[in-house]
Formats: C-alpha cells, sequence, structure tokens
C-alpha cells in the first residue's frame, strides 16, 4: 500500500446514527467527495477510492443518514436526512481542500447534484456513477413500474423490493462474494437486502427536486453508465448529458451492470475519473494563470 492511502482514517460512529463504515484517505489539497448508493454503504465506492487517492487526492467517503444499519434504522429517514448528511462531509472535507469533485453511485449521483447545485462555489465538478432518476433497468420486476403510482408513505412502507439475481454485478466472481458477504452481513459493512418501499419514495421525491434545479448545475460533469445496466436503463445518463448547463462527458460501459465501482471495468472507472479530475484541476489552473476569474453562478430564478 502506497503512502498516499495509508492510514486508512475511519470516522467514528456519531449520534445521528450508524457511520462505522464511514472512511476517508488523506492526501493534497484536492478532494474528492464520493457517496454510495441507496441502502449501500461506502464500501461500494472503496476501489474508486483508493485509486484516486494513489493519485495524491484526499478522498472522503461518508455513510448517508440511516445507512449502515438494519432496515429499522434506514426507514426512519427522508432524503432531507441523506442530503444533510452529505453536506456536512462536504463542509468537512472544504476545510481541508481548495477544489473538490463529488461523486455518487447511484442514489449518490443525486445527491451530488443536489450539491453541485445548492453549493456552486464548493464543487467544483461532478462525477455521476450510474446515475438513477428512474428505476428502469432490465432486470427490475414488472410490478416495480407500478410504483410511480404510490403517493403515500405510509402505504409505500408496507411494500419491500428485493434485490435483482445478479445484484447489479456482471462479474460472477465479485457477485457471488457480495452475495456471501451480504448473508452473513449486520447492513452495517455493505448494505441492507433488498429495498424497502418507503425508500424508492424518498429517492423519487429526491429526484423530483432535483430535476426542477436541474438548469442550475453549470459545473463540469463525468458520466460513467453501463449500456446493460440492469437496476436503470441508459437514458438516465443521456438525459442527464442533455440537460446538464455544463460540459458534460459520458462513458458508456459495456461490461457492466449498474455496480460500475465494483464490477468487470472498474479499473476504467477508475482512469476516467483520475482524468476527469485532472481536467478539472488543469482548466482552473489556466483561469489562474490568465488572470481570468470565473466563479460559478446558479440561474436566476
Amino acid at each position: 500500500m502506497s503512502a498516499a492511502i495509508s492510514p486508512l482514517t475511519t470516522t467514528p460512529p456519531s449520534e445521528s446514527g450508524p457511520t462505522k463504515s464511514t472512511f476517508r484517505i488523506a492526501g493534497g489539497r484536492t478532494g474528492v467527495l464520493l457517496i454510495h448508493g441507496l441502502c449501500g454503504t461506502p464500501a461500494e465506492m472503496r476501489f474508486v477510492a483508493i485509486g484516486l487517492a494513489r493519485a495524491g487526492y484526499t478522498v472522503h467517503c461518508p455513510t448517508l443518514a440511516g445507512h449502515g444499519g438494519t432496515r429499522a434504522d434506514i426507514v426512519t429517514t427522508t432524503w432531507q436526512d441523506w442530503l444533510r448528511s452529505a453536506e456536512a462531509a462536504l463542509e468537512e472535507l472544504r476545510q481541508e481542500c481548495d477544489t473538490v469533485i463529488v461523486g455518487g453511485l447511484c442514489l449518490g449521483s443525486i445527491v451530488a447534484l443536489h450539491l453541485a447545485a445548492s453549493h456552486p462555489d464548493k464543487v467544483q465538478g461532478v462525477a455521476l456513477f450510474s446515475p438513477t432518476l428512474w428505476v428502469n433497468g432490465w432486470a427490475m420486476p414488472w410490478y416495480s413500474r407500478l410504483f410511480s403510482l404510490v403517493r403515500s408513505r405510509r402505504i409505500a412502507n408496507l411494500m419491500q423490493f428485493p434485490d435483482a439475481d445478479s445484484l447489479g454485478i456482471k462479474c460472477p466472481r465479485v457477485r457471488d462474494f457480495v452475495r456471501a458477504a451480504l448473508a452473513a452481513s449486520d447492513g452495517s459493512a455493505l448494505g441492507t437486502v433488498g429495498t424497502p418501499g418507503a425508500m424508492l419514495y424518498e429517492h423519487r421525491r429526491l429526484v423530483s427536486v432535483m430535476k426542477k434545479r436541474i438548469g442550475e448545475i453549470r459545473q463540469p460533469a463525468l458520466i460513467v453508465h453501463s449500456r446493460e445496466d440492469d437496476y436503470a436503463n441508459l437514458k438516465n445518463a443521456t438525459y442527464l448529458q442533455a440537460a446538464l448547463q455544463g460540459a458534460a462527458e459520458l462513458l458508456v460501459l459495456d461490461d457492466s451492470y449498474h455496480m460500475v465501482t465494483l464490477d468487470r471495468q472498474r479499473d476504467l472507472v477508475v482512469e476516467k475519473t483520475q482524468a476527469f479530475v485532472a481536467r478539472v484541476l488543469a482548466d482552473r489552473a489556466s483561469d489562474a494563470a490568465d488572470g481570468r476569474s470565473t466563479p460559478l453562478r446558479t440561474k436566476a430564478a
């Protein structure tokens, strides 16, 4: 293990909920905030985090509110709780970094977009891994499409959506490892098994609010999505590429499923993310050398 990623600092649990899976890797004055997916944990981001740390960046992988525990822990939370925990992590990272890129997987990418819209002075770019506005992948059960008709959290809370047999992972070796780990886990390390309907309901509310603000997001973006995504099809990515106001690069993978940060092409994901962060830094350095001040501004309401 290189000096850039050792030692690994783990944030202790807080009173707000289980956070023992949160971790940070110390590096330079450029930071990357990586946010996990719905009902997941920072373990989903560890491979990418280590790759970015080896490039010299400070990487922080927080645990969203309610995550990293049991079903009982997560079903008490709302999308506002998730966003507040991500904002707290952003503020913490900004204390030691001059430039911050926010990345996220699935739900985490939607949270990242919210941070970019709300804090354009603190977020210089976004990396979106399998962004999920609509749960419409090929492995989703037919009745999941009817969930949009549910308008009450109380009703949604009576429902439970099982994980796809694929677990969002195309590589059989990785999938078998994750399946075995989930079976032996209490949810703190790898997340809960299945998705409570109430959490999909909150995810839908989060997406609805984000779509109303998407015109405010001018930061450069990297979008990584698989053509074979089993949870959220490619239309999620192409929608964002067209709607975002800043330059948005789309990388379409051809040998992965939803969990692109863990799957067969994870090395390519790391490589492209490293290049994206370096490009953001180069553009900022060029502006500074030319004496240009280019603050990001949101559109007028």
